[in-house]
């Protein structure tokens, strides 16, 4: 059998909407409709997939609660 390598949220660089949700507590919903936005600093495209870049996500939530 393939032993697989389980990678923890804080070591990725992209997570998955589920991963980001999880991470910073925010709802599925409303991290999609973050995502929508044109102005986005932290969506990431691969064909229709969206993934969240780590970093820059983390920076938005940073910014918005100082807000």
């Amino acid at each position: 059998m393939k032993e697989t390598l389980k990678v923890e949220i804080k070591d990725k660089l992209n997570l998955t909407v589920e991963e980001a949700a999880e991470y910073s507590n925010i709802g599925i919903c409303k991290l999609n409709e973050i995502l929508k936005k044109p102005n986005c600093p932290f969506v990431l495209y691969i064909g229709r997939k969206k993934l969240i870049k780590r970093k820059e996500f983390e920076k938005y939530i940073a910014t918005a609660i100082e807000l």
